[in-house]
């Protein structure tokens, strides 16, 4: 596997802290803690007065940590062209960052990560029911889960009784991917983010998910679509050259989009970022980071 461009958690957070500390514009703080403890991070870019904001997630999965250097790629764009007093697709960067707050989490799952790239450490107080749940294999390239094998982005209160009958009739058990957990928000990164929302829903006005693969925008959740997305998922379309498309199967249950559609009626889009098969070789997060640019400089003012 090609290991270029692999970000791991460290690495992630040493980018972070060395940005926060030489550009005052970076607020850098985190949301809260995963299950083995390590930092969620959180970067605002904006004044702490904007009246309104939006929310960029990434890395749900662990295979999909190309993302996190994606919206890496955009927090260090956005402050070089803040510093040179540059316009972005017509945008002021200046201007931006007075009217808008723009939230960026770009690794919900650290735990998943250092699995895929590191593996279960001797050290890990679970390691033997891990190793089970990966049967047996010491392989976590195609792990999802976070580190007691809950698929996060199935953790969501949205159609999750819906959610566990499949799993029964399915017999998806806690591993690599899929299992949506005892309960909604039992995984502390998933409370951690519906908890950083329900604090900011003031001026929460759209949510981008970044996930991979297959070029496609999912702004549904079953029958429910806010009447602004309507609207601005075309723009989205527009802007990506992505296709509009409906979630199927269990793509349908738990996911960050559908909970924050159905509980608060809040624009959200889940953008499935590439084609490939996951996990995408990471030099493709520069090809994704293009195609992605100008939308994610411009969803602030959509609003």
């Amino acid at each position: 596997m090609d290991k270029i461009r692999e970000l791991s958690y460290e690495n992630l957070r040493k980018e972070l802290e060395e940005i926060s500390q030489d550009n005052e514009i970076v607020t850098y703080t985190n949301i809260g803690q995963s299950i083995l403890g390590r930092a969620i991070p959180l970067i605002t870019l904006g004044e702490s007065s904007a009246k309104k904001s939006v929310l960029y997630v990434a890395t749900h999965h662990a295979t999909e940590n190309l993302l996190t250097s994606v919206l890496l790629s955009f927090i260090k764009e956005y402050i070089s062209a803040y510093n040179a007093y540059k316009q972005l697709f017509s945008i002021n960067l200046r201007y931006l960052y007075k009217m808008r707050k723009i939230h960026i989490i770009p690794m919900l799952n650290p735990d998943g990560v250092e699995y895929r790239l590191n593996g279960v450490n001797m050290d890990n107080p679970i390691r033997q029911r891990v190793l089970n749940y990966n049967c047996g294999s010491e392989d976590f390239n195609l792990w999802n889960a976070n580190a007691r094998g809950v698929d996060l982005n199935h953790n969501y209160d949205a159609g999750f009784l819906d959610y566990k009958r499949l799993e029964r009739e399915r017999g998806i058990m806690p591993g690599k991917g899929k299992y949506s957990g005892e309960n909604p928000e039992s995984e502390p990164e998933v409370s951690a983010i519906c908890g950083f929302i329900r604090h900011n829903l003031d001026t929460l006005e759209g949510v981008l998910t970044l996930h991979s693969q297959g070029e496609e925008i999912y702004y549904t959740s079953g029958q429910n679509v806010p009447e602004k997305s309507k609207h601005l998922s075309k723009i989205l379309s527009r802007l990506t050259g992505y296709n509009l498309s409906i979630p199927e199967d269990t793509a349908c249950y738990g996911g960050l989009t559908d909970w924050l559609i159905e509980k608060y009626g809040i624009p959200a889009f889940t953008l499935e970022c590439g084609k490939g098969q996951n996990p995408l070789p990471p030099h493709m997060s520069f090809e994704i980071y293009a195609r992605l640019r100008e939308l994610l400089f411009t969803f602030p003012i959509l609003f």
